[in-house]
């Protein structure tokens, strides 16, 4: 059944010039690719991308490939390579064909050599530094090569030297010939072939010459039918070289390139180098850490694919560069988690409250709700007994006016249970108090009272004697300062880390009906915030990932 285009809605002008380009005969359906670079993990910039270009081919009823720009075999790995599929897949886009640019090296090989032959293209001898000294500035024209104007045949044989392998990395380039004094510096003799002596991990040893990606993109995209090229705003001072290429070699159906902003994350680290010195210099764990800002890390911490794909529709799509408030993100984490998370009690730092009135040999058996947003998803069993453990800041001695939780000689309800009032306290040698003791009404089990008082305070609580023991990671945001990368401002991304980025709690109490939890498996801890359990989790060692707190807390310290 063909979706419904509603014209009322408005739209975004990626969709615009489909739609237009569709009307107007340009193309008769809508091809599109996500076209990363095998040399590290997604991140939640790709994520935009991702939906952008497979979103828009859903919408339009088209196809979207997944092409690996494989174009610099020295930084490529397989490893990356499923990793990328892992995480499309988890965000929930499926593609047509899994393809890669090293599919298309024959073909780009010929298009430079017909550039060669055309007198549009030329092997150059001059080092990189010189090639930047001749490329002038934005103020000022370049100047030509004085390799420049070879000749056809000298310029074809030498480029046939270069792909024989007769000469060392960096020793020879060939460059387009088109504008040294072109106010757009893509467009002066921009390098389109250079030599690389590094096996490729698909295509071995069978070349030492290896497209640029300016010159391998527009072919790649042309020659796959892609229809709309659709690529982040950086690629917009490329657009002229991208219509050149598919100019001069002619081709019948060209590829249309349009640019959107790319998504700039606050408190977020995206560039690879940098993550990557994050990983291997053994500052975060790798780069699933659930501190990084890559999909596989936020997928570990507990993120849903969901919420990201929330998230992304909600910054829409833009012509200019903008920085997104991490708050929103996390926002969209919890609007989707409050849906679907089913609820668990959890006590992060325990004391021991010990109800003094209640039976020593009885337990009971209360129905919970699972999930009050899903009232379908019905109860679980929460076992009661005399002996609890209660967060350690739910307890004051003597506590303040505004202080509704337990104190002595005030009554509070443990929830889902019983009215409670605090008698004594226990502490050890420190000071520090170990043990409550309280008494508790038996005429207000499921936390109401048959006269009708009302208390301010509700506190959650575990049974000591059906208790589970785990490990709780909680998480913050890796970098102090809002743009970790402006190291012109802030110094090194280094020196802006957190230092409070990851607390480990042990010794931690979950109620009994985890006890079959697997890692991935999501909860929202009554109280806590969102919680998920780790993929290093075990049976008999229990770990579990704050995904994000109940509210924003992050503002409030960092004003």
């Amino acid at each position: 059944m063909e979706e419904h285009i509603d014209e009322n809605v408005s739209k975004n002008f990626i969709e615009e010039a489909i739609e237009k380009d569709l009307a107007d005969g340009v193309y008769t359906h809508v091809q599109t690719r996500f076209p990363p670079e095998p040399n590290g993990y997604l991140h939640i910039g790709h994520a935009k991308a991702i939906c952008i270009d497979f979103g828009n081919a859903q919408k339009y009823h088209g196809t979207c490939n997944l092409r690996l720009d494989d174009t610099n075999p020295s930084k490529e790995d397989v490893e990356y390579v499923d990793a990328i599929k892992e995480d499309i897949s988890w965000l929930g886009f499926k593609w047509d064909k899994v393809l890669y640019a090293s599919d298309y090296f024959d073909v780009i090989y010929e298009s430079a050599v017909k550039l060669i032959k055309k007198g549009k293209a030329y092997v150059d001898d001059l080092s990189a530094d010189e090639i930047r000294e001749y490329r002038g500035t934005l103020k000022e024209p370049g100047k030509e090569s004085p390799y420049r104007n070879r000749s056809i045949e000298e310029n074809f044989e030498l480029f046939q030297e270069m792909t024989d392998g007769m000469y060392q990395n960096g020793e020879k380039v060939l460059r387009a010939k088109i504008d040294m004094s072109s106010p757009n510096l893509n467009m002066r003799d921009p390098i389109i072939y250079r030599i690389m002596h590094q096996t490729h991990h698909r295509t071995g040893d069978k070349w030492c010459v290896y497209p640029m990606y300016d010159f391998a993109h527009p072919i790649s995209d042309t020659v796959e039918g892609v229809t709309h090229s659709l690529c982040s705003l950086e690629f917009e001072d490329h657009r002229p070289l991208y219509d050149w290429v598919l100019r001069e070699l002619e081709f019948e159906h060209p590829s249309r390139q349009i640019e959107f902003a790319r998504m700039n994350l606050n408190y977020t680290l995206t560039s690879k180098r940098k993550c990557l010195k994050l990983v291997n210099d053994g500052i975060v764990s790798g780069w699933d850490d659930p501190r990084m800002g890559t999909l596989c890390g936020m997928r570990r911490r507990g993120y849903t694919p969901e919420a990201i794909r929330d998230f992304c529709d909600r910054i829409g799509v833009a012509k200019a560069n903008s920085v997104i408030d991490f708050s929103l993100l996390e926002f969209c984490v919890r609007e989707d988690l409050n849906k679907i998370a089913p609820r668990a009690m959890a006590v992060l730092r325990p004391i021991k409250l010990v109800i003094d009135n209640y039976p020593e040999d009885l337990t009971e058996e209360l129905d919970v709700e699972i999930n009050p947003q899903n009232p379908e998803t019905g109860t679980r069993k929460v076992k009661f007994s005399k002996n609890l453990w209660i967060e350690a800041d739910d307890f004051m001695e003597e506590a303040p006016k505004k202080y509704f939780r337990l104190s002595i000689g005030r009554e509070v309800r443990l929830k889902s249970a019983y009215y409670v009032t605090a008698t004594s306290c226990e502490k050890d040698e420190n000071g520090n108090v170990t043990v409550v003791h309280c008494t508790y009404d038996p005429e207000t089990r499921r936390g109401q009272s048959a006269d009708g008082r009302k208390v301010k305070g509700t506190i959650h609580w575990v049974s000591a004697n059906h208790s589970i023991d785990a490990t709780v990671r909680l998480y913050e945001r890796l970098f102090n300062v809002e743009n970790p990368s402006d190291e012109s401002k802030v110094g090194t991304f280094i020196e802006n880390l957190n230092p409070h980025s990851i607390e480990t709690l042990t010794g931690c109490k979950l109620e009994s009906s985890l006890a079959d939890a697997k890692p991935g498996d999501t909860f929202q801890f009554l109280r806590l915030g969102y919680f998920c359990v780790d993929k290093d989790s075990a049976a008999d060692n229990l770990i579990i990932n704050r995904t994000v707190a109940l509210k924003d807390s992050w503002a409030k310290v960092n004003k």
